[in-house]
C-alpha cells in the first residue's frame, strides 16, 4: 500500500471524565510525515495509538491508560516508525487533561 493511501481514524477527545470524544476519519495520510507535522495539521496536543487493525482493543471506553511508553507518539518520529498503518485508530487529546484523568480515573455520567 502506498504511503499516501492510508486511512487513519483520529479520536478527538474532549473530556476523559465525561467520556466525550468524536472520531474523525482522515484519508490519504502520509506515513512519512512526523507526528509533529501531523499534530500541526490537527492543531492540537498529543497523539496515542488506540487500536491497530487485527490487534486487541482496550476495555476502556475512551482510551487505554496503559502502555504510554510504547503507544504515545513522539513528535520527531514519523507516523510509519511509530507503528501507524492503514486503519489505525489514534487518540488526540490535551496532555494535561490525560495526566489529570490518569491520576484520578473517575468517570462522570
Amino acid at each position: 500500500m502506498a504511503s499516501k493511501d492510508v486511512t487513519v481514524t483520529v479520536r478527538l477527545i474532549r473530556s476523559f471524565e465525561h467520556r466525550n470524544f468524536k472520531p474523525i476519519v482522515y484519508h490519504g495520510v502520509d506515513l512519512d510525515q512526523t507526528t509533529k507535522e501531523f499534530i500541526v495539521f490537527l492543531k492540537q496536543d498529543k497523539l496515542k495509538i488506540v487500536h491497530q487493525a487485527h490487534k486487541a482493543k482496550t476495555n476502556e471506553l475512551v482510551l487505554s491508560l496503559e502502555d504510554d511508553d510504547t503507544l504515545m507518539l513522539e513528535e520527531d518520529c514519523t507516523l510509519r516508525a511509530a507503528g501507524i498503518a492503514h486503519e489505525t485508530e489514534i487518540a488526540f487529546f490535551c496532555e494535561e487533561d490525560y495526566k489529570n484523568y490518569k491520576a484520578n480515573p473517575i468517570s462522570s455520567w
